[in-house]
């Protein structure tokens, strides 16, 4: 997977991809080369769904922490 395809990959996308390298080796029909491709991709998935989490989380906790930007998701017109 090229770097700028991940860059753009959703939480999502990224965890269906991992989903599929995992699966890929797994089933263990791939060459010592492409295993190594794939764990690599894998790892890079992997840090990449995490920072998302984390950044998610922190935007959570300040929600959580600052009442007042609540407003922002009232449903009143």
């Amino acid at each position: 997977m090229a770097d700028r395809e991940e860059v753009n990959l959703s939480y999502e996308n990224a965890l269906a991809r991992l989903e599929e390298v995992i699966r890929a080796l797994e089933k263990g029909d791939v060459t010592l080369d492409q295993s190594l491709e794939l764990f690599q991709e894998g790892i890079v998935l992997v840090r990449r769904c995490h920072g998302q989490l984390e950044a998610f989380e922190a935007k959570v906790q300040k929600l959580i922490e600052a009442p007042e930007n609540l407003e922002l998701f009232s449903t009143e017109e």
